[in-house]
């Protein structure tokens, strides 16, 4: 393996490392509510709230990345998470922990956000749409341990000690890429070749191609954190250990690792973007479907249940890593990759921020999770117009080029 592309690697360890933030949350949530006397609506804000700073800043931040660097962009990004994190294992209000969550997703933004172009930098072309597959499985992977892990460290030494300790394995993952990965451009080098931010901001925002990518990871990963978010919640509510709750979630988020994968394979095979999106929005409107609609007494047995949600996530996994493709794809130029990844994190956020409440609003309303899949399955007819806008656009573009 080469220097670079080991480079690569950690870069996308350090995301994962990352992502054990925000997977850390739901193995701890019944806990939580109970000690600091939540409500479901307020545990539903505790989850998305890692993701306002990427609501409000994602294309802020793309635009700093590329003027800052992207290799110390993330370096910062490390220590705002890690220090949010050991602090956060010492509150006891509710408050205090939104506003440290809010804190952590600053920091989780800062890591996350500048990767793809950064990956970009060091893996040769041909080597890109598998690299972005591996890349769009930072998410699940990171969110998987930690719901694996979680419990454990929850059942022996409490909680905090779970935020105290994925702080400190957070900079321990970033001195690797401190060491390892090669230093950014120097700000002269870099002023001379980047553009005016307002000339990029502009770039991305009036061409189609970003527009049709952000909204499309935002109807999916509104769905995506929703369910795994409450799937700890659901599964004590059914009786279940804390540590068997923790380990279906993990299964079920670990099993987006693999569609991830999947999808930078086929898209380096030749399978269209749009012919994959479309089948992962089916497939997570078919398996929330599924797992949650009842009907007096019919409903499907808990193992077949269990099992619509793993094809819920696995086969919707496609659905990141082929978009995170596009983005670096449809970006109008080379400069404003950082900048247009910036913005579909920023959307990606916002699906994040209030998929969340609007299941955990649909369940209060109801009673019960079994109209789930009405939140999630408006998301999918969303999603599956937008793959065929992507599919048009990919189609006008060919035929310019040729």
């Amino acid at each position: 393996m080469t220097a670079s592309r080991m480079s690569a690697w950690l870069v996308i360890w350090l995301g994962v490392s990352a992502a054990m933030h925000v997977g850390k949350l739901p193995p701890t949530l019944p806990l939580l509510r109970e000690q600091m006397c939540m409500s479901l609506l307020q545990a539903g804000f505790l989850l998305s709230m890692v993701q306002t700073a990427g609501m409000l800043m994602g294309v802020l931040v793309g635009l700093g990345a590329d003027r800052l660097g992207l290799r110390r962009c993330m370096l910062l990004g490390v220590g705002l998470l890690g220090v949010s994190s050991l602090v956060g294992g010492a509150v006891t209000e509710v408050v205090a922990m939104l506003v440290l969550r809010a804190l952590e997703g600053v920091g989780f933004l800062m890591v996350s956000m500048p990767a793809p172009a950064l990956i970009r930098r060091l893996v040769t072309t041909s080597q890109l749409p598998r690299m972005m597959g591996y890349w769009g499985a930072y998410m699940p992977l990171g969110t998987a341990l930690a719901l694996l892990l979680g419990p454990w460290v929850i059942g022996i030494s409490g909680w905090p000690m779970l935020w105290w300790g994925l702080g400190l394995w957070l900079m321990l993952s970033g001195v690797l890429v401190w060491w390892w990965v090669p230093p950014d451009e120097t700000t002269v080098t870099r002023g001379a070749a980047v553009n005016p931010w307002r000339q990029r901001l502009a770039s991305v925002f009036i061409h189609r191609g970003p527009w049709l990518v952000v909204l499309s990871f935002a109807v999916y990963s509104a769905q995506w954190l929703a369910i795994i978010g409450f799937l700890p919640s659901i599964y004590a509510q059914m009786g279940l250990s804390m540590a068997m709750g923790g380990t279906l979630t993990a299964a079920v988020a670990a099993a987006n690792m693999g569609g991830n994968i999947l999808s930078g394979r086929l898209l380096s095979r030749g399978v269209t973007p749009p012919a994959l999106l479309r089948v992962g929005f089916v497939a997570m409107g078919t398996g929330a479907f599924l797992a949650f609609a009842q009907w007096q007494e019919w409903h499907l047995p808990a193992v077949l249940q269990f099992l619509c949600v793993v094809g819920f996530s696995a086969i919707g996994g496609v659905i990141p890593g082929t978009l995170f493709s596009l983005a670096v794809r449809l970006a109008p130029s080379d400069d404003t990759v950082a900048t247009t990844v910036g913005w579909v994190q920023q959307w990606s956020s916002i699906g994040q921020f209030a998929g969340p409440p609007l299941v955990a609003w649909m369940a209060a309303t109801t009673g019960s999770w079994q109209w789930t899949w009405v939140v999630t399955g408006s998301f999918c007819v969303l999603g599956w117009w937008l793959a065929g806008q992507v599919r048009d656009l990919l189609n006008s573009t060919t035929q310019v080029s040729t």
